[in-house]
């Protein structure tokens, strides 16, 4: 891969990652049930976007709506069958009923990680307090990417927080890539290049019909055409 900036587009079906491959999808977010923010996907279809696409596939481990582990050694059989099924980048996050991370759930799951790559997603969004959580996870293995809109309502609202985090990269706690989605339009990714990010998350957004809908390539074209220019 160039310098160009990354641009992931979350995939729920084979016909979702061949279409944002073709609009130009660095990588993809393999989850399943939006409905619930995004779980984790079968093993067969996993198996099959793994068959029909060539590009990076990060994929989601989380079992249940919201930001708490739940069961850890269901998550952990998750990672088991994920890794045995080839998957080598994946996406997770919990946090305890405080606000703080979960430290006990993400070292029993990325311990089962093997050092694979994987993002911390949107729950430092719903942290208690997101340079703690940075600090406190700066030390796991394979962590190199956040994935955050800056707050919990949105990247509307988050751009200052992003542009901020964006000005400490390489400082402890900030070593890792923000990635930035949840509710990221097309008119944010101006500032947000300008402030030196260079990884953008979509999934809306790359279906205009809405997520009844598969990805469609010209949309994944448009939000490619609009990172790639300074």
């Amino acid at each position: 891969m160039s310098n160009r900036a990354v641009l992931e587009v979350i995939a729920l079906d084979a016909e979702d990652a061949i279409a944002a491959q073709a609009g130009g999808a660095d990588r993809l977010e393999l989850v399943s049930d939006m409905a619930a923010d995004g779980l984790t996907p079968s093993r067969e279809t996993y198996a099959r976007i793994r068959a029909a696409v060539d590009i990076p596939l990060r994929v989601m481990l989380r079992l249940s709506d919201g930001f708490a582990a739940g069961d850890v050694d269901a998550l952990v059989r998750v990672a088991q069958e994920m890794r045995s099924e080839g998957a080598d980048e994946f996406v997770l996050g919990f946090l305890d009923a405080d606000g703080h991370p979960d430290l006990h759930a993400l070292e029993r799951v990325v311990a089962e990680l093997e050092g694979c790559r994987w993002t911390f997603h949107r729950a430092i969004d719903h942290a208690s307090d997101r340079d703690a959580l940075r600090k406190q996870l700066a030390d796991f293995p394979g962590l190199d990417t956040y994935l955050t809109a800056g707050s919990r309502d949105g990247v509307a609202t988050g751009l200052p927080v992003l542009t901020a985090e964006a000005a400490l990269r390489g400082t402890p706690g900030y070593e890792a890539r923000l990635l930035v989605g949840g509710g990221l339009r097309l008119d944010h990714v101006p500032a947000l290049l300008a402030a030196g990010i260079d990884a953008f998350h979509i999934g809306g957004a790359a279906r205009p019909a809405g997520w009844t809908s598969p990805v469609s390539p010209t949309a994944v074209r448009t939000w490619r055409r609009t990172i790639d220019t300074p």
